[in-house]
Parts: C-alpha cells; structure tokens; sequence
C-alpha cells in the first residue's frame, strides 16, 4: 500500500487538490442546503451512469432538468433516447418509479445515522440502483463514508497486489473492498468520496462527478 499512499500524496500537492476541493465543496452544498428537487436530480443523475459514461449522464441530466418528473413515463424514455442514453427504456422507468421521493428524499435520508445506512436503504428500495451506483449518489450530494468501487479502481487496488480481481462485485465483496480503501484513506488523510475523485482522476484525467 505504501506505493499507492505516496502516489496519492504527491496528486495532494498538485492543482488537482484546488480542482477536488472545489469538487467536494458543492458536493457539500446538497446536503446543506439542496432542496428535494436538486438532490432528486443526482440522484435521476446516478440512475442514468449504470454501465454508461458519466460525462454523457450530466449533460443529459442537465438538459432533463425538471423533465424528470414533469414527462410522462413513456415521454422521459422518448427524451433519454433522443439525447443519446444507451438504455433509455430501463433508465426512463427507473426515474419514473423513484418519482415518490421527489419531495421527500432528504427526509428520507435523514432517517438514518449513517451513509452505510442510507446505501442499504437505497440499493433495497429503488430498484435500478446497486451499491456502485447508490455510494456515487450519496458522494454527489455531501455524503462521503462510501466508496464508489468501478473498474477504475479495481485496476489500481489490482495493480498495487492490494486485491486480486473479483469475478462479481456482490454485496459482500463490494464492502470487503471498500474496507481496504478506507484503509488507504485513512493513510493520506482523505474521505472516501476525496478518494475516489484522486483515484479516479488519475486513471482518467477528468474530475467529473
């Protein structure tokens, strides 16, 4: 682990800490201040980046706006086909049937005392939504003891001897992985959600969200 530590200590002196901290800063604003809509939105957001691109994901969710929940079912598939989404029939009725959080989704968060929690809350009740998907939600809106496992970080825990390749990332397997990021965090001083968006970034050369 020392060598990853120290490739994510020299990134911390670099300006992509500027670039994250902004990054994790308006991450913060939704659990502060955002009202149920915009944190409806991450959330329609996250639905949208299960094994699709994330940059796509935002400018189609940008545009959505408050289509999410103003189009009928079948007009919201119609409208992620025509902006390009690869699943728009899975991803439209997905938004759809999440539509009863839309002005509660901050209460219901607020009903438990930890994002470990809210994570198996959300991956039972909303279908659509596995353990990936649902810490990169929690992320976005101001919630950080989670980490969101894709292949990108698969590749580098795989690269550094710190996990063998997993065939399936169930449940189980998702947190054992998790615990040993915690680990690292913990080593260089970061959250989880900090973590990823450095992990991330360095395989990518974007910081998205």
């Amino acid at each position: 682990m020392r060598k990853l530590v120290n490739r994510v200590n020299k990134l911390k002196g670099t300006e992509l800490k500027n670039v994250i901290d902004k990054r994790m800063e308006e991450f913060a604003y939704f659990r502060e201040k955002g009202s149920d809509e915009e944190v409806f939105l991450e959330l329609c957001f996250c639905f949208m980046t299960a094994n699709f691109q994330a940059a796509k994901s935002w400018e189609i969710q940008r545009e959505l706006g408050a289509k999410c929940w103003t189009l009928g079912k079948n007009e919201l598939q119609l409208e992620l086909k025509r902006m390009g989404h690869r699943f728009w029939p899975q991803r439209g009725s997905r938004i759809f049937e999440a539509r009863w959080l839309k002005d509660s989704i901050n209460s219901e968060l607020g009903k438990f005392s930890n994002e470990l929690e809210m994570r198996e809350w959300i991956v039972a009740n909303l279908k659509g939504l596995g353990m990936k998907e649902a810490s990169h939600f929690l992320r976005n809106v101001g919630y950080n003891d989670v980490a969101i496992i894709d292949k990108h970080i698969i590749n580098i825990l795989v690269d550094e001897g710190l996990i063998e390749r997993p065939k399936t990332l169930s449940p189980k397997k998702y947190i054992e992985i998790e615990r040993v990021l915690r680990k690292l965090g913990s080593k260089v001083g970061l959250s989880l959600g900090e973590l990823d968006l450095y992990l991330w970034s360095e395989q990518t050369g974007k910081v998205l969200k």
